[in-house]
């Protein structure tokens, strides 16, 4: 039935290779998310993003116009998805695929991607093995290892010794974990115990006690955000962890702008990784958030920035082929392209595919009396360590 399909699809493709006449002044992009669903919020950081990209630099590129179609997938849903992108490109003579929150429908639409030899830009699903999927496809978000790997380096490098993970029991966090782990015992640390919790986990306390036991230097927690960051900072505030003493180490949702509104000063020294925050001190992103706010009446977050900069690797690529939407041209030009991001320099690496970029160490710190990340250290020229990994094999 999957080769079937795609054998469709390329009759298809074959059959409606004949565009419409005015489609040669024109280029659609289609936009594939969760507009839907838990996740509504999340496509709307993004589209946000993609909308303020347009409005900061026009919807005409290389002299052609520039069309969105969005499509909804309602959630996590590979096989949407697919049947989504397989009808943009097919009915709708997409050129271009992006958008991709969830990293099963990322991986579903990779595959006709590929198929059909069309540019695929991810702007945010994180799992490091999609950009394998398919030869077109790039990525301007981060990779779950590329962050976690280098917080469980850098933890191992400060003072920390013995910590305790815990982590959702499901593919990201896993990854996460494996990640935080990987870098921390290469770096000398130990790990005094872990665990592995629903995804759907009303009551952390239990967990947070167990962690506590074992008087660990730190605990590592990877979690969704959502409900669930202010959830566990509950359980850690009742169960006395004192995060001056015993530091509470994540990725970014951990403490995101409404995790720590939720956790109030239980959120006060929690250490995380990430790729972007709002509060980074860099002009271009003072301006970015200004901008942003002016238009949303919110602040951008890491979903934001992966499709700011998903636009603008669209827009340079397209200016670079001037205009040719062929998928063999589109990704010679976006391997290798750098530019400065708001969240500062970025570039495509030209072997992987994969965004190369400084991840910044934050902790929640009390300014001006707002709970907000402070950056206080960072690793540059961050790639994704999975890939370097099997480079070097």
């Amino acid at each position: 039935m999957f080769s079937l399909g795609f054998a469709r699809l390329a009759l298809a493709l074959a059959l409606f290779s004949v565009a419409p006449a005015n489609a040669e002044d024109t280029i659609k992009i289609g936009v594939i998310m969760p507009y839907s669903g838990q996740f509504a919020d999340t496509a709307a950081q993004m589209d946000n993003a993609i909308k303020l990209y347009v409005k900061q630099y026009g919807d005409v590129v290389a002299g052609k116009k520039i069309e969105f179609i969005r499509k909804d997938t309602g959630g996590i849903a590979p096989d949407i998805a697919k049947r989504l992108a397989q009808e943009l490109i097919v009915r709708d003579h997409a050129d271009i695929l992006a958008g991709f929150v969830l990293t099963p429908n990322a991986l579903a639409a990779a595959d006709v991607s590929a198929e059909a030899k069309k540019f695929m830009v991810v702007m945010n699903a994180a799992t490091s093995i999609i950009t394998l999927k398919s030869p077109y496809l790039a990525r301007t978000s981060t990779t779950t290892p590329q962050l976690n790997q280098t917080l469980g380096t850098w933890a191992a490098k400060h003072g920390i010794k013995r910590i305790y993970t815990m982590v959702s029991d499901y593919g990201p966090g896993i990854d996460a974990e494996t990640a935080f782990q990987t870098g921390f015992k290469e770096a000398g640390g130990e790990i005094v115990g872990s665990v592995r919790f629903p995804v759907a986990n009303p009551d952390f306390s239990a967990f947070v006690q167990r962690a506590k036991d074992m008087s660990p230097d730190a605990i590592y927690i990877w979690i969704p955000g959502g409900a669930q960051p202010g959830a566990i900072g509950k359980a850690l505030a009742e169960r006395g962890i004192d995060a001056s003493k015993v530091k509470i180490l994540g990725q970014d949702a951990l403490a995101g702008e409404s995790a720590v509104k939720s956790m109030g000063d239980t959120a006060l020294g929690i250490i995380t990784c990430g790729e972007y925050d709002y509060n980074l001190n860099l002009p271009l992103n003072h301006e970015f958030v200004k901008a942003y706010n002016d238009n949303f009446k919110r602040n951008p977050d890491f979903f934001s920035i992966g499709g700011y900069d998903g636009m603008h690797l669209i827009y340079e690529t397209l200016k670079k082929t001037g205009g040719n939407t062929d998928g063999d041209a589109l990704i010679a030009a976006a391997k290798g392209m750098s530019w400065m991001s708001p969240r500062g320099p970025i570039s495509i690496d030209p072997e992987t595919r994969d965004i190369i970029q400084t991840v910044y160490i934050r902790r929640v710190e009390k300014v001006g009396g707002e709970l907000v990340n402070v950056e206080f250290d960072k690793v540059e020229n961050v790639k994704d360590p999975v890939k370097e990994r099997m480079k070097s094999k």
